[in-house]
């Protein structure tokens, strides 16, 4: 791997290049903060080989590799592999009596009705291995390591073919002594890196979470080190002198040379971009409070923001019986894209989604043999998109073609109109869309009133008045690129580590000098990972929280702390505070318990100018030189509307809806009676109602 080892002098990151691969395009925002100037980029992703998309975005950038001081990189291969199950072979070696754990889960089912479902563990039954070895839930040795067995079972593992090694001990969070043996032994006969002990990815009780994590990281390991050796090869061969860092799920970035050892860390690395973009933005903007909305081809991505900082979790699931519990930053998802096809049911009731159109064969717009009516039909249809400026069109397929088919297959069930049919599609997304807000907003005990809603994805903008209307959301902040606001988090992101460790006491028992201990050792790695990324950073800073739970119960409450000295009273007392502000409860009466002691450890790098992202110079004196035409646009009815060109809007433009703003790679859609101004980085706020 032709990865650069690192550097004695910190790389002061002047001109960077953030990229970001997705399902369609692969995006590219590079930013030079001595000549002030911005480049940005779009192509096709080559899914056979991300590397090649990623070079050809760089080049379409003109970018010159030797002069560049970092890139940093969003990568959907491990996402992609474990949503498709195309996994590496993998091995597992776990206690004796406990290789049924990955099946056997939590009891749940697949399908909440129904008497059967299928479920496929990460690890096939054959591949998971038992030893003699058994320790006791505070760590104390029941039965010591039988080495022999293990060195018999990584040979039965290396005979069926495995490439990669999970080593799963039962309560190994509470004493990692077998695991680390068993790590010794394991890399003097196990061919290659690939070796994950649970206890080093995730140091926390619950054997099935653990072991899933360490299932999906061993499994994804070696496509992901494959792949990035690959990449940091290409882009020595064309000049590049420095490290490559990558996205994690958390909204940190990691080193290409270690990103492999934690492989599961990255899977999510794509939605987790876009929202520290969002962060970034809302921070600058200050609008601190925000709920993100991504609206791509096949889904819809929606996360939560508070005080600039995104709500990250480690019990994220990423499909059934599928947790991975390590810190990503918490993206719900819905089946609600551009590309979801809309049907009339055996019930004769008109759904959209969750199957979509995907890239190949698409919408219909796309021409490329789609025939089934999608989201983004509907917007065409009704005028919302101009069909002179699509992306990725192959052939042109007319509006009365279009019309025709939502009257066909849509309309004539319904009784309406081909256009009052796209309008129902659009309700009905709409409606599913908000409904993934609430999921990261109510559900959470926030009011979704005291929030914005930052829109951004290819899509995003064309729906988000509506979703905002729908939810009682009082205004929308649209960035400067919505179409690559994943590839500008790449660019923005901080670096970051962070901690879990179990504890799992009553407050009753606890020793809080042993949590202030584990704050400090914490505290104490990260400083030390960050500071071999050899990044510069203008501000350290640390977020320390607590995993509580009342005992008897399940499920955890994550409570933030101040500080790293916590005395029991305060955590009784923040406990009880954030219980009732979750659920409007209060249990005096039962005793608190803490499981997780967590921290995380963030290098703040240096601010860049959102407002470069649409180049000042393009901008026209007035807002009637900045409009293009009219067209006829669906509100109710069909409305004569005005198209603006965003990169040619005056900064101090105020659009009152309805109104139409295209740009390169997103369209906007203002209300009637809405109001949208700009802010002094380009983002575009729109107040509902306000122009009425």
């Amino acid at each position: 791997m032709n990865v650069p080892q690192s550097p004695s002098k910190e790389i002061t990151a002047s001109k960077v290049a953030g990229v970001d691969v997705g399902g369609t395009f692969t995006d590219l925002v590079m930013y030079d903060a001595e000549t002030r100037t911005v480049r940005l980029a779009k192509t096709p992703t080559t899914l056979d080989n991300q590397a090649f998309g990623v070079l050809k975005a760089l080049e379409l950038a003109d970018a010159d590799l030797a002069t560049l001081d970092l890139i940093v990189h969003g990568t959907t291969t491990t996402t992609n592999a474990v949503l498709e199950r195309t996994l590496c072979k993998t091995g597992l070696i776990t206690t004796e009596g406990f290789r049924d754990v990955l099946e056997l889960g939590r009891r749940t089912r697949p399908n909440a009705y129904g008497m059967k479902g299928e479920f496929r563990p990460v690890i096939p039954r054959d591949l998971r291995l038992e030893v003699p070895q058994r320790l006791y839930a505070d760590g104390g040795v029941y039965k010591e390591l039988d080495e022999a067995a293990f060195k018999s079972a990584l040979q039965q593992l290396l005979d069926k073919g495995c490439e990669s090694l999970v080593i799963h001990f039962l309560h190994s969070y509470a004493n990692p002594a077998h695991e680390l043996r068993a790590g010794e032994i394991a890399a003097k006969i196990w061919p290659n890196e690939n070796i994950t002990l649970g206890h080093a990815l995730l140091s926390e009780s619950r054997e099935f979470e653990r072991g899933v994590t360490a299932a999906i990281n061993a499994s994804v390991q070696p496509l992901l080190r494959r792949y990035v050796e690959r990449l940091a090869d290409q882009l020595a061969d064309k000049g590049y002198r420095h490290d490559v860092l990558v996205m994690n799920g958390n909204g940190g970035m990691v080193s290409a040379r270690r990103v492999a050892i934690e492989a599961a860390k990255t899977v999510m690395s794509g939605p987790a971009s876009g929202v520290m973009a969002a962060a970034y933005t809302g921070r600058r903007a200050k609008i601190p409070n925000l709920l993100t909305y991504d609206m791509g081809g096949t889904s819809t991505d929606v996360a939560l923001i508070r005080d600039a900082e995104p709500a990250v979790s480690n019990e994220i699931e990423i499909e059934y019986a599928m947790p991975i519990h390590v810190p990503m930053v918490d993206v719900r998802t819905v089946g609600a894209g551009g590309g979801s096809i809309a049907r009339i049911t055996e019930a004769g009731l008109l759904q959209v989604g969750p199957e979509s159109a995907g890239s190949t064969p698409g919408p219909i717009c796309y021409g490329r043999g789609g025939t089934e009516p999608t989201i983004s039909d509907a917007n065409l249809l009704l005028g919302r998109m101009n069909p002179e400026k699509l992306n990725s069109v192959s052939s042109t397929v007319s509006l009365a073609d279009i019309e025709g088919i939502f009257a066909d297959k849509l309309g004539k069930a319904l009784g309406v109109s081909a256009q009052e049919a796209a309008a129902a599609v659009l309700r009905i997304a709409n409606t599913r869309m908000a409904d993934a807000v609430r999921m990261v907003s109510v559900s959470l005990g926030e009011d979704p009133r005291d929030y914005a809603l930052f829109a951004f994805g290819g899509a995003g903008p064309l729906h988000a008045t509506a979703i905002a209307r729908e939810l009682g959301v009082p205004r929308v902040l649209v960035p400067s690129r919505p179409g690559i606001t994943n590839a500008l988090g790449c660019v923005v992101a901080d670096l970051r580590h962070d901690f879990v460790n179990t504890v799992n006491k009553p407050l009753s028992v606890l020793e809080i000098d042993a949590v202030h201990a584990l704050f400090d050792q914490q505290s104490a790695e990260g400083r030390t990972l960050i500071e071999k990324e050899n990044v510069e950073i203008e501000e350290l800073r640390e977020i320390y929280s607590v995993d509580m739970q009342f005992i008897g119960q399940t499920h955890l409450l994550r409570v933030p702390l101040p500080g790293p000295r916590p005395t029991l009273e305060e955590l009784q007392d923040l406990f009880e505070k954030a219980y009732f502000n979750r659920f409007h409860v209060e249990l005096p009466e039962i005793k608190a318990s803490l499981v997780n002691v967590n921290c995380s450890v963030i290098g703040r790098r240096s601010e860049i100018d959102l407002s470069l992202l649409i180049d000042p110079a393009g901008r026209k004196s007035t807002l009637e030189d900045a409009l293009t035409g009219t067209r006829k646009v669906w509100f109710d009815g069909l409305v004569d509307t005005p198209i603006y060109w965003r990169d040619h809007l005056p900064l101090d433009a105020q659009i009152t809806g309805p109104a139409i703003i295209e740009q390169m790679d997103t369209t906007i859609v203002i209300d009637p009676g809405d109001k949208a101004v700009q802010d002094a980085d380009g983002n575009i706020i729109i107040e509902l109602g306000a122009g009425v």
